[in-house]
């Protein structure tokens, strides 16, 4: 189905008090986390919506929230500086899309979160919208938009935050992720901090801890 002119897929359990929304990374295919659903085994609806940008070449049927530049990022990999100030070109849009999603989806309690590129863009959403999500899920994300970002961190005051990352992350470094995990805790949100000895990954152990952490969302009031 289309909603906001995304193409969503859904898994779990319809009529459910909770709604998951997970946005895949950048470079995956549109349904790339819906396989996650039964894993996850949280009383839910899941909802997967695909990234509206295609990619071509070597990236197959891999599609993008908006487009990285490349060249820049591999300079940045390469000199271990990450330039966390950047406003993306193309993040307003889709900032203002999935909002959209969220909004038709007239969910009275949702959690919003992804991976990597998902991860950013469902804080940049979560940062953006005046009512916030009953939690985000974080995995694999970074600190972008720093200028925008920290005014508004305090509005995600008492929200609970999943982070995961890997210690060993060749893209998003793990420092980073530190930094973002820091500063979301000072404003006051409720950060639950799962590190772990691996990449740029979801990893079981991940898994299982989002479970968990939606799980309990998903029973509280």
């Amino acid at each position: 189905m289309k909603l906001a002119g995304l193409d969503v897929r859904t898994a779990g359990q319809d009529g459910s008090a909770l709604t998951a929304i997970l946005l895949h990374g950048f470079g995956a295919p549109g349904d790339d986390l819906v396989g996650l659903a039964p894993y996850i085994r949280a009383p839910a609806r899941f909802v997967f919506p695909a990234a509206p940008l295609e990619l071509p070449g070597m990236y197959g049927e891999g599609r993008a929230w908006w487009m990285l530049d490349l060249a820049k990022l591999d300079a940045q990999l390469r000199s271990g500086k990450r330039d966390m100030t950047e406003v993306p070109e193309g993040l307003a849009p889709v900032r203002e899309q999935l909002s959209k999603l969220i909004d038709e989806l007239a969910a009275p309690k949702y959690v919003l979160g992804g991976f990597s590129q998902g991860a950013m863009l469902s804080l940049d959403v979560a940062l953006h919208r005046d009512v916030k999500p009953a939690g985000l899920v974080l995995m694999s994300g970074t600190l972008i938009a720093e200028p925008e970002w920290m005014p508004r961190l305090p509005s995600l005051a008492g929200v609970p935050v999943f982070m995961s990352h890997g210690r060993r992350d060749p893209l998003l470094p793990f420092a980073v992720a530190e930094t973002l995990r820091d500063r979301l805790t000072a404003a006051g949100a409720a950060v639950e901090w799962h590190p772990f000895d691996g990449g740029h990954e979801i990893p079981v152990a991940v898994i299982d801890a989002v479970g968990a952490f939606v799980s309990r969302l998903a029973t509280s009031k």
